[in-house]
């Protein structure tokens, strides 16, 4: 069955009282802040007294520690005790992003209080062969290395029986969790969860890694004396948790993320961590966005327990100052990461076909099992199948393999502690669920606790286990059960996105990217804005694989283009993932868009979030006469006069768009010939005679500016560079490579480029400094003929491109 159409629905714009928008205009000096006034106003950020601290972490007064109050107080003291005593301390972590983090800040944090190895040490689970949290296994193997207390981070709230297992062998427990809480308190010597707040509490939505931190802070705070290192070394770590882990960023939750990524950004120049630092290098990111975590840090933490299972040596990347080692794990963990996205994309399409065999309408949740699946990446999947089918999505693998193996979320309920199914074992399926439209997953799964081996989750998400014998009678009943509680109507299975704001290209830009990124960190409760362009379309439409750290081609496609509409002439860049160019509408579209920052290429670009044919408009209205294409090269008469001696009838009066600077392809004509007839606009061919400046002579002009930047320390913009060179883009990346065989290098920062000078020994580099120079003229040579055979194409020739361009 085909994927379902989403149900657009694009939020109006509300009234916003004036002081608010003048006050949200006073943290964006750049721009007059409507649209960020708008979104807050719309997201309930309305109190002017908040406001501050909400957009600046600088006027937010973050809770203490000890708001958790005697459980705290215990969890401290305990410390406290086995430092006096000597006791061994074992970190129990998990293998996420949030539980990796969760253990490199207590590993750090409590590190400052207890010698590392000697008397503090941590335990990881294995994804693929172990469970989230307590087991009893992993608890005699600390036992046998003497430890005699387990602070657990990100997990351990739901573990009764292993909590009781491990008091029996004499090893008190301290719980530090953000997960569901059990009905009654565990057995153990403190714990520390927010779950314990109400739900407007600022430290309700802490993660497991910013409870962990919260621990920390109460020990420096009661030993201040102590810690050799700053408390606030860990705040970098805490944000990578905080934005990997998808919880609500509100309260502390936010304050944390925002002073975390501020200190995340300088890692690249200071190296206080040298395997995040490389890690943000082999993402081509620079950690000064919330999205360098979600779509770099992030996934690339995960897929190391995904692909792998141990993923212990994360905890080493993220606190080791050891280069060489850790650029060693980094590479791995990239890998990791690429051989992810390949399996990702297989179960995908995968779970796409066996969707082809359902009938959705009457189905309320999807269930799927495969044998073959990797339970490591069945979460993902799910979510994204979720969010295209407007369904609960569970996808289990029946691998027939250890019944401890569940899937990627937290799955420890009081499920977990059943005992175990006598030998022989029937056959186990593993895997997770995604929820969608605000169904309370954690509570649909719930329902059916008697036919699980384990589960356990929150309302978003879960992971799962049962005999695969039941799935059929699983299927039935959580269906049934959904059904109930939506009725007939089946309302919520639509799936619905919706838009923020509706905005045209010619908004989009650095301008409208720095207002909106205001808004961040974004994430649950304060989503990155999705906005809306209405009768747009898409040139220079091409498709390319991702490829992997070694330029070979991974499997996972991605779409880039130009997005234009009436409002602007030059197209603005965009990408699509996931989706092929054919995909893409051929005439005019409503488009939902998030704007992003590429920082490879240096620029603000949409992401492509979906796309809504617009009926009306579904092709262009070609006109059959060519007499619209204006000759202007070289003739300085009135723009406005001569369009109106020249204008078909097929054509709107409108001003025509001018083509100021000489292509070098024809494929560059075509993009305007599009444009011109998708906006009903004459096409006027206006450029003037190209330079024919000798090669030689520009690439010294470019030598000369680059030792006057490395002299100054004064920065430069490409454009600022193509423009003073009379350069495309590509040619003057060959000068800038050429550059750096001469010593100079440069650096992108933003949208502007730095360059210092390094003397190198000439004697190495002769060879390849004149291959690249050689480059650099000859690319030159063959911009210049390009331009000056445009210049001089006779119109017919222009016209016959233009109808072969449109008979295809």
């Amino acid at each position: 069955m085909p994927e379902p159409q989403h149900q657009w629905q694009v939020s109006p714009p509300p009234q916003i009282p004036q002081e608010f928008v003048d006050a949200v205009k006073r943290h964006s000096p750049t721009s007059d802040g409507h649209y960020a006034a708008q979104l807050l106003w719309q997201r309930g950020i309305r109190d002017l007294e908040q406001l501050p601290g909400f957009l600046n972490p600088e006027f937010y007064q973050p809770a203490s520690p000890f708001e958790f109050g005697q459980e705290m107080h215990w969890a401290v003291e305990r410390l406290q005790q086995a430092c006096r005593t000597g006791e061994m301390v074992a970190i129990w972590g998990d293998f996420d992003a949030d539980g990796i983090t969760s253990t490199s800040v207590l590993w750090e944090g409590l590190g400052q209080f207890l010698p590392q190895e000697w008397q503090l040490i941590y335990y990881i689970p294995n994804r693929l062969t172990e469970s989230h949290g307590l087991n009893c296994q992993g608890i005699d193997t600390l036992q046998k290395q003497g430890c005699r207390l387990i602070v657990t981070c990100d997990t351990g709230s739901t573990n009764i029986s292993e909590i009781e297992y491990a008091q029996a062998l004499g090893i008190d427990v301290v719980v530090t969790d953000h997960h569901t809480l059990p009905l009654e308190r565990p057995p153990v010597k403190a714990i520390i969860n927010p779950r314990y707040f109400s739900s407007d509490h600022p430290l309700f939505h802490l993660s497991g890694v910013a409870v962990a931190y919260k621990l920390v802070e109460a020990l420096y705070e009661t030993l201040p004396e102590v810690p050799q290192q700053p408390l606030e070394n860990l705040l970098d770590l805490v944000a990578i948790g905080l934005i990997a882990d998808l919880v609500q960023l509100s309260g502390d939750c936010r304050y944390l993320a925002q002073v975390g990524i501020k200190q995340l950004q300088q890692l690249p120049k200071t190296r206080r961590r040298p395997g995040v630092a490389r890690l943000l290098e082999l993402c081509q990111r620079n950690g000064d966005r919330p999205t360098d975590i979600s779509f770099g840090l992030g996934p690339r933490i995960n897929a190391v327990s995904r692909i792998q299972g141990d993923a212990t040596f994360c905890v080493e990347l993220l606190t080791s100052d050891d280069e060489k080692r850790t650029e060693q794990l980094a590479i791995e963990t990239e890998l990791a990461n690429i051989r992810r996205k390949g399996l990702q994309k297989d179960v995908t399409q995968q779970v796409k076909h066996k969707l082809d065999q359902l009938d959705l309408s009457t189905t309320s949740v999807i269930v799927l099992e495969d044998s073959q699946w990797p339970v490591g990446v069945l979460g993902l999947v799910a979510g994204q199948v979720a969010q295209e089918y407007g369904r609960p999505t569970i996808l289990l693998s029946s691998d027939g393999g250890n019944p401890g193996q569940e899937g990627n979320l937290q799955e420890t309920s009081g499920v977990s502690s059943q005992s175990p199914i006598p030998n022989p074992q029937p056959p186990i399926a593993r895997g997770s669920a995604r929820s969608v439209n605000n169904i309370d997953l954690y509570q649909l799964v719930k329902s059916q606790e008697h036919l699980l081996h384990r589960f356990g989750g929150h309302p978003f998400a879960a992971g799962l286990s049962l005999s695969v014998e039941n799935i059929p009678l699983f299927i039935q009943a959580i269906n049934q059960q959904l059904r109930q509680q939506l009725g007939t109507s089946g309302a919520l299975m639509t799936p619905v996105i919706e838009a923020d704001l509706v905005v045209k290209v010619a908004d989009l830009g650095k301008e409208l990217f720095q207002e909106l990124k205001l808004l961040e960190p974004c994430g649950m409760g304060n989503p990155v804005p999705k906005l809306l362009i209405q009768n747009c379309w898409f040139e220079a439409v091409w498709n390319r694989n991702s490829q992997d750290m070694k330029g070979r081609k991974v499997q996972y496609i991605k779409t880039e283009l130009e997005i234009l509409d009436d409002s602007a002439s030059v197209g603005f860049p965009g990408i699509w993932w996931g989706h092929y160019k054919d995909e893409v509408p051929k005439g005019k579209c409503n488009a939902l868009v998030e704007l992003d920052y590429n920082n490879y290429k240096r620029r603000p670009e949409v992401r492509i979030i979906a796309l809504q044919p617009n009926i009306e408009s579904s092709s262009f209205n070609i006109p059959t006469q060519l007499d619209w294409i204006l000759d202007w090269r070289g003739d300085m008469r009135d723009m406005e006069e001569a369009a109106e001696n020249v204008r078909p009838a097929s054509l709107t009066p409108s001003q025509p768009l001018t083509i100021s600077e000489c292509p070098t392809s024809w494929d560059e004509l075509q993009v305007w010939f599009r444009r011109a007839i998708a906006s009903d606009r004459p096409l006027a061919i206006a450029y003037p005679p190209p330079s024919q400046q000798p090669p030689s002579e520009i690439w010294q002009q470019l030598v000369g500016i680059a030792k006057f930047l490395s002299r100054t320390g004064q920065s430069a913009t490409l454009a600022q560079l193509q423009d003073k060179l009379d350069l495309s883009d590509r040619t003057l990346h060959l000068g800038l490579n050429a550059l750096s065989e001469l010593g100079f290098q440069v650096k992108h920062s933003d949208w502007s480029i730095t360059i210092s000078w390094t003397p190198i020994d000439s004697s190495t580099t002769d060879s390849s400094t004149q291959q690249a120079t050689q480059s650099f003229l000859a690319a030159i040579e063959e911009e210049q003929f390009l331009r000056e055979y445009f210049y001089q194409v006779p119109l017919s020739t222009i016209q016959a491109q233009a109808r072969a361009n449109y008979r295809e």
